[in-house]
């Protein structure tokens, strides 16, 4: 694995585009409390991390990833585990 210092957050979400070179979009819910309405809503967010070569994350895969140092303008973050592989489809 690559030496790239992580510190800071880490989150779990799900693998929501692997097009990009050595990166991946991952996304996550969270619930954000309304406080007019005293009720929780649904929001999500999206990063995009770094996917090295090691781990090689998929498209549908649930994924850990940690802050990192700034890789580039957009990637704070690096995929540190795949925790769930998504299962091909064998009826397609």
């Amino acid at each position: 694995m690559e030496n790239i210092s992580i510190r800071g957050k880490t989150f779990t979400g799900k693998v929501v585009s692997a097009k990009m070179n050595k990166t991946v979009v991952v996304q996550w819910e969270r619930r954000v409390l309304i406080p007019k309405f005293q009720r929780y809503a649904k929001r999500r967010s999206k990063v995009s991390a770094h996917n090295p070569e090691s781990i090689d994350a998929k498209e549908g895969d649930i994924v850990k990833i940690q802050e990192t140092r700034p890789l580039s303008k957009t990637k704070n973050f690096i995929v540190i585990e795949v925790v769930n592989k998504e299962q091909e489809n064998e009826s397609n």
